[in-house]
């Protein structure tokens, strides 16, 4: 991605659903000098509570493999087990969210697969390299990545920053992915909703 002009990170930027949502991020600014790690190397780089997240997850997803080769006799066992895998999941949210930076805390507008916008008091230098962690509550899921800046717009009192993903794991990225679908998903229910109560008052 280093190699690609910022009109390429911004095309590539735009390719990715966005959502408008409020989403918990801990953004903190790297030094010019600081090396981004490849992709492999970013469970390294992870807080521990992040990578004991990750570790539980694909030890989740490997124990319920073997199950789907056992047909419907292993349905209820393996609803049972995604059961006891979402507390666990919940748990290891609550933990992670515990973990977030107040003095580096900001807010998502939109988020999607591709980046993010945040809203910020002060604006940020383009091209910026930025270590990331989102806060997905609705997934009871955390993600740890690395970022660059790609366009800083003051809007009133605030700035609206867009972010890249620069460095992130392709599982993370799907969770984001579906995370988006998801919330679109929902939304599109609730109008549904909305607007059927509304013909029934009429």
């Amino acid at each position: 991605m280093q190699h690609l002009t910022l009109e390429q990170k911004y095309e590539q930027f735009e390719e990715f659903f966005m959502i408008k949502h409020i989403v918990p991020v801990n953004m903190r600014l790297l030094d010019k000098t600081f090396t981004l790690p490849e992709v492999e190397e970013l469970h390294e780089h992870m807080p521990f509570e992040f990578q004991i997240a990750n570790e539980l997850s694909d030890i989740d997803s490997k124990a319920l493999r073997p199950l789907l080769s056992l047909g419907e006799h292993a349905s209820q066992l393996a609803e049972f087990l995604n059961h006891q895998s979402k507390k666990i999941d919940l748990m290891m949210s609550l933990i992670l969210q515990q973990h977030s930076d107040q003095a580096n805390s900001h807010q998502s507008i939109q988020f999607g697969g591709g980046g993010l916008v945040v809203a910020s008091e002060n604006p940020w230098e383009i091209g910026a390299a930025v270590e990331v962690k989102l806060f997905l509550r609705e997934e009871a899921a955390a993600i740890f990545c690395f970022a660059e800046v790609i366009t800083c717009k003051q809007e009133d009192d605030t700035y609206h920053i867009s972010l890249i993903f620069s460095r992130i794991r392709d599982e993370d990225q799907d969770l984001l992915v579906r995370a988006s679908l998801h919330l679109q998903a929902a939304n599109l229910r609730k109008r549904k909703t909305q607007k059927m109560n509304q013909n029934e008052n009429n």
